[in-house]
């Protein structure tokens, strides 16, 4: 299985990364993983809701550039499914048992993703209603996919 977590901007922390890179050395054992980081969109603090539009556009442009026609999209958005951690396991075990081998979980930037990104995901995912800094997204969807993997091989993983 090939796994993308296209992501808007540059990771800067280094506890961040630290962690990300250590969940991903885990994870290559069970798949192949790659890190896509695509350019955030310059903008000041007070957009307008137009401007706001034109940095969520671009931005998705970006994002769009970086999935192939036969990549299974799941975009990170407040209003998608919440899942349990069996139950995002469970529903990549089905992916995979029928034949979706690419998949591509797509964090925005701090607007959030552009229409035409939604558009293209085959699903939504939420991890709350909470809004959390999409640099440290990064960090929690790479857990939770490790920890799928964990537990679609029946291997210990906590609880």
């Amino acid at each position: 299985m090939n796994i993308q977590i296209i992501s808007v901007g540059k990771l800067k922390e280094k506890y961040l990364k630290l962690g990300i890179e250590e969940y991903a050395k885990r994870l290559s054992s069970y798949a192949k993983m790659d890190l896509v980081e695509v350019a955030d969109e310059k903008a000041p603090e007070n957009l307008s809701d137009a401007d706001m539009e034109i940095v969520k556009k671009k931005e998705g442009e970006r994002i769009l550039a970086k999935i192939s026609a036969d990549t299974y999209v799941i975009a990170l958005a407040i209003d998608g499914k919440m899942k349990s951690s069996e139950q995002l396991a469970s529903d990549l075990e089905s992916l995979m048992t029928y034949g979706k081998s690419k998949i591509a979980f797509v964090i925005g930037g701090s607007l959030g993703l552009h229409e035409e990104v939604l558009k293209r995901s085959d699903e939504k995912l939420s991890f709350g209603k909470m809004t959390l800094p999409h640099q440290l997204m990064k960090l929690v969807l790479i857990e939770q996919i490790y920890r799928a993997f964990r537990i679609i091989r029946n291997e210990p993983y906590h609880k």
